[in-house]
């Protein structure tokens, strides 16, 4: 399901208590994104019990029951984790990962809050969620019927608000500080091959690892737990990014000339992280028009420059992620400076070589 509006997180509790308290809801968003928890923390907020059932992991007999013989007649019984006597959250995971028999079960769940003779207690909620199909995650089309019975949320990752939650959640304060410096890395899109990628609970879980490892972690294993959790180029930037808070290196000694591009095979993630600091001090210093760059300015695009030749002259690869356009293909540096930096750094890398 292709989606119109889009909320973050922390929009997510107000909409549920106006749309969840009347009518069943169906949160829409990519995996690892904080569905669940936000189910789980609504909840908790409304002093309801969440009752988690997955619909990858369910038959039609899961939720209906099994019949029994009462006075000369089957009687189907639901589950006891659906029959309760007092009022709760039936949060529906995965829901559109169920197949279709399944979905069909449901429908009288969600729209009657009622399983044969069994009704949901007066102030339940029923909350559903799911992946979707564009993720690259298991999913399945839902029923028209299903669609029309549902009130349909879709969930955008907000580094702001997941940076909020990180405050107040022990989150490792590599991983925090990180992602503040580079919110555009907690979330990326789900790759086409078998391999890890950046999500909140991804992050969140190299933080747990980081935490269990304490400060005795090697390098090693810490390129073992970033490679393990995150997008390669993320893993690679933030693996730098420990190197130089345990070292002291970073990119300001660079632009004033107390240290030099880290150029050994050893250091590679190092110096991807540092070009990646190198950029985001470019986007925030260089001006759109190069009228309205002051001398100071023109000095740092001037020395911006040569530290790009320099950096071509170790790895034009990562150089060229420096100027690299962002990925809808926009120019994110000004003109003027990418201008002078293609012209010039073929020429210089070549002429000092």
């Amino acid at each position: 399901m292709q989606a119109a509006v889009t909320v973050r997180p922390a929009q997510v509790s107000e909409l549920l208590l106006g749309l969840a308290t009347v009518r069943p809801v169906f949160l829409w968003g990519a995996p690892g994104i904080g569905k669940s928890s936000l189910v789980r923390e609504f909840a908790e907020a409304l002093g309801l019990e969440c009752v988690s059932l997955l619909g990858t992991q369910l038959a039609p007999e899961d939720l209906i029951g099994v019949p029994q013989i009462r006075d000369g007649r089957s009687v189907f019984c639901p589950p006891e984790a659906i029959a309760r006597d007092e009022p709760y959250c039936l949060f529906l995971d995965e829901l559109n990962a169920a197949t279709p028999d399944v979905q069909k079960a449901f429908y009288s769940l969600i729209l009657d809050r009622r399983i044969g003779n069994y009704e949901l207690p007066a102030g339940s909620v029923v909350i559903g969620a799911g992946n979707r199909a564009t993720d690259s995650a298991l999913a399945r089309p839902l029923a028209s019927a299903l669609v029309n019975r549902l009130t349909h949320v879709h969930l955008e990752a907000s580094a702001d608000d997941w940076l909020s939650w990180a405050a107040r959640s022990d989150i490792h304060p590599w991983v925090a500080d990180y992602l503040t410096d580079r919110p555009h890395h907690l979330w990326s899109k789900p790759p086409k091959t078998e391999e890890p990628f950046s999500t909140p609970r991804s992050w969140h879980m190299l933080s747990d690892a980081l935490r269990s490892f304490g400060p005795a972690l090697d390098e090693q294993s810490l390129k073992v737990l970033a490679y393990g959790t995150l997008t390669p180029t993320h893993a690679s930037a933030f693996c730098g990014y420990v190197r130089v808070v345990r070292s002291e290196f970073g990119i300001e000694a660079v632009l004033k000339g107390d240290a030099r591009w880290p150029n050994r095979v050893q250091d590679r993630d190092l110096l991807y992280y540092l070009a990646e600091s190198f950029r985001g001090r470019l986007i925030r210093e260089l001006p759109a028009s190069k009228e309205h760059a002051s001398p100071s300015v023109r000095q740092t695009a001037y020395r911006a420059q040569a530290l790009l030749v320099q950096l071509a002259e170790i790895s034009v690869e990562v150089a060229q992620t420096v100027i690299a356009d962002d990925e809808d293909g926009k120019a994110v540096l000004p003109a003027w400076f990418l201008i002078e930096a293609a012209r010039d750094m073929p020429r210089l890398v070549e002429a000092r070589r």
